[in-house]
C-alpha cells in the first residue's frame, strides 16, 4: 500500500480498444497521475478503434519517469509505430510493472521484452495466430487464465479480464479500505481461471 502518488503512462497504439483502458481510469484520483502517451511525435488526439479520440499528454521523446506502464490491445499484426521498440525496451528498465490487456500482448511480443515469461492475450487470437504462424514462439503464451503475473509483467486475456488484473492491482497497490469501496462501486473482485481454451499455446 502506499500514499504517495503513482505515475501510470498508457501506450496509445494505433486503434487501440479504448475499452482496454477504461477501468483503470475509474481509479483516477489524488494517488494517481495519469500519462497518456502518444505513438506519434506530436500531441494530435488518437482515434481508438471505436470510442472518442484521446489526446495524449506526452510522447515517446518526453515522457516522464514512470512507475507503471498499461498497454491497451491494438490490432496486433499491424506494426509497431516508430520508436516504439526502444521506448518499451527503456522504458521497462525503469518501471515497476508493465500491465498488458488483450492484444496489447500480443502487439508488443515482436520486441522480445516478454521472451521466456508466461503471458496472457486474447484467446480467440492466440489460436488463430498459432494457427498461421505468427505466434512469437519464445513467449510461453497462457490459455486457462484471465490473467496473469510473471515478474514485473502482468498481462490479461481480454477486455473482461481486464477488470480482474485491474482488481488485483488495486488490491496490492492501494490501501484495503479505497479497495473494498471502489470494489463494491464497480462490483470488481479479481478472478483468474477461464477454462475455455487449452492451457498453453
Amino acid at each position: 500500500m502506499t500514499s504517495t502518488v503513482l505515475s501510470i503512462g498508457v501506450l496509445l497504439l494505433p486503434e487501440f480498444q479504448l475499452l482496454d483502458a477504461m477501468v483503470p481510469f475509474a481509479h483516477k484520483g489524488p494517488s494517481i497521475k495519469w500519462h497518456y502517451i502518444s505513438s506519434t511525435a506530436d500531441l494530435t488526439p488518437m482515434n481508438a478503434l471505436s470510442g472518442p479520440l484521446l489526446v495524449p499528454t506526452c510522447t515517446y521523446a518526453d515522457c516522464p519517469p514512470l512507475d507503471y506502464l498499461l498497454v491497451p490491445g491494438p490490432e496486433p499484426k499491424n506494426p509497431l509505430p516508430a520508436g516504439c521498440d526502444e521506448f518499451l525496451k527503456t522504458k521497462l528498465k525503469e518501471i515497476k510493472l508493465l500491465l498488458l490487456v488483450c492484444t496489447g500482448s500480443l502487439a508488443i511480443a515482436r520486441t522480445g521484452i516478454l521472451d521466456g515469461l508466461q503471458v496472457c492475450g486474447n484467446k480467440c487470437l492466440l489460436k488463430a495466430m498459432k494457427a498461421d504462424g505468427t505466434l512469437r514462439k519464445e513467449v510461453k503464451w497462457v490459455g486457462d487464465r484471465r490473467w496473469i503475473k510473471d515478474g514485473k509483467v502482468w498481462s490479461a486475456g481480454g477486455v473482461t479480464a481486464g477488470i480482474d488484473l485491474a482488481a488485483e492491482f488495486a488490491r496490492v497497490h492501494f490501501d484495503p479500505e479505497v479497495v473494498e469501496l471502489r470494489g463494491c462501486s464497480l462490483s470488481m473482485s479479481p478472478t483468474l481461471t477461464s477454462l475455455t481454451f487449452s492451457a498453453r499455446f
